[in-house]
């Protein structure tokens, strides 16, 4: 397994965006963003050794952190992604994940 690289990450997650729209966004609001969705993960045990895989919560998973971001979004007074795009992210940065498996 290939350690997980922030920048890597931010990358992708700024490609899962049209340009113009990530161009607007400096990499502090996508490090923003990934710290939300580690965040996630922390809170709700998911990143505890001996957590069992679950193929079925794969969608869950895409909808939860989606929820659980654009709520996070909203409190954060300085947050400039618009919520429409944290789906997308959410997304890409879980894409990127499962390519540190492969």
């Amino acid at each position: 397994m290939k350690e997980f690289d922030e920048n890597k990450a931010i990358k992708q997650m700024r490609s899962a965006l049209p340009a113009d729209v990530a161009s607007i966004y400096d990499d502090d609001e996508f490090f923003n963003v990934l710290d939300m969705i580690w965040e996630y993960y922390e809170e709700n045990g998911m990143l505890e050794i001996d957590m069992e895989e679950d193929d079925d919560a794969d969608e869950d998973i895409v909808s939860d952190l989606t929820d659980y971001v654009t709520r996070m979004l909203r409190k954060d007074k300085g947050a400039k992604i618009d919520p429409q795009y944290v789906r997308a992210l959410v997304e890409a940065e879980l894409e990127y994940e499962s390519s540190l498996e492969e």
